[in-house]
């Protein structure tokens, strides 16, 4: 997607759940950029600090503090917004989390989803649906190769599993209510992300980065754990390009996976190297990290996604290799600890991005 695509979402009435979270703040600012017609619905920032109070995002867009299971609520939203595209982003998304509270994390991921899918159902203005699950939902077979969009659906763990439901629940309203409706619905399974602003805890890279602002080394539980890591400004391209496509011809609609290329799926000791090296490297700094197994829950070791689809679909190659990535989220804590203007930071990142 590039800088004229974006143009596309010009006045656009669009409504984002999640919004207050790490990919969805990146999200709104984009659509902010492009002059769409942003609504979000969430719950408040779910890290103090947070990327959405810092831009400032809730003076740029219309910002409704709400619950994904509160159904009432969401659709006097629905009303109120008239939204013609929705993208659901809202979810508890970490592993350790799910094994602490499976209840919330069940309640939020499948009958927060039944309730987007029942308010673009009832609402009657939505063309275009994604909901944003994750590359978890496979029956992870520990497999060499990257998993397709065919593949067993079947998370291990509370939170895979609850957005294994999810994807179910979204193909049920597709082929019971969606398709016959003329809706264009897709589900993303993306892979991990990384970028400035996310400080989500039991995450790698938000882990190094308040090692290193406290001067003590990375501990890393499992360094040979391989994942598709990229830059959150890759998966939003792609969503919006789904979002963009299928609004424009419904038979753009589908089950996409979302990742890297081959060469950026890396072990997790890798990629903190790669980002004790970039920190180094413009800090001038002696960063390290540390094997420190806590024999935690049980997490995937190898996950792979084959991204052939969306490469044949869409015409999709990545902007930002995993190096890359790495600098621009270094870049973006500096400025952040320099007290530069981050909101300032974030538009050139997406300008860059998207040029």
């Amino acid at each position: 997607m590039t800088k004229k695509d974006l143009s596309f979402f010009k006045d656009k009435k669009i409504l984002i759940t999640g919004h207050t979270g790490f990919k969805g703040s990146w999200l709104s600012m984009i659509l902010i950029m492009s002059g769409a017609c942003v609504t979000g619905y969430s719950l408040e920032p779910p890290t103090e600090p947070s990327l959405f109070k810092l831009v400032g995002l809730d003076n740029k867009m219309r910002s409704v503090i709400g619950d994904i299971r509160d159904r009432e609520h969401l659709f006097k939203v629905f009303k109120e917004t008239n939204p013609e595209i929705v993208i659901h982003l809202a979810a508890q998304p970490i592993v350790r989390e799910s094994y602490i509270d499976p209840v919330y994390t069940y309640e939020t991921n499948v009958m927060g989803t039944v309730n987007i899918c029942e308010a673009v159902r009832q609402n009657g203005t939505v063309s275009s649906f994604l909901n944003v699950t994750t590359d978890k939902v496979y029956k992870n077979r520990e497999w060499l190769w990257g998993y397709r969009e065919d593949e067993m659906l079947d998370g291990y763990d509370p939170y895979s599993n609850s957005k294994s439901c999810s994807e179910l629940v979204t193909h049920s309203y597709i082929n019971s209510y969606f398709n016959e409706m003329g809706i264009a619905a897709s589900t993303a399974r993306a892979g991990n992300v990384i970028g400035g602003g996310d400080f989500a805890k039991d995450r790698i890279i938000p882990d190094s980065v308040r090692a290193a602002l406290n001067n003590e080394s990375i501990k890393v539980r499992n360094p040979y754990s391989i994942r598709p890591y990229q830059h959150v400004l890759e998966p939003l391209s792609i969503y919006l390009t789904i979002v963009k496509k299928q609004y424009e011809d419904k038979k753009y609609a589908g089950y996409y996976n979302v990742g890297p290329d081959d060469k950026d799926c890396i072990t997790t000791g890798d990629l903190v190297d790669l980002f004790c090296n970039k920190w180094n490297e413009i800090n001038n700094s002696t960063l390290k990290w540390e094997n420190v197994s806590d024999m935690g829950p049980h997490e995937a070791t190898f996950l792979k996604l084959d991204c052939s689809k969306i490469k044949s679909v869409f015409g999709w190659k990545p902007v930002w290799d995993i190096e890359k990535a790495i600098y621009m989220t270094v870049k973006w804590t500096k400025a952040y600890v320099s007290n530069d203007d981050i909101a300032c930071e974030m538009v050139s990142e997406i300008k860059e991005f998207f040029r």
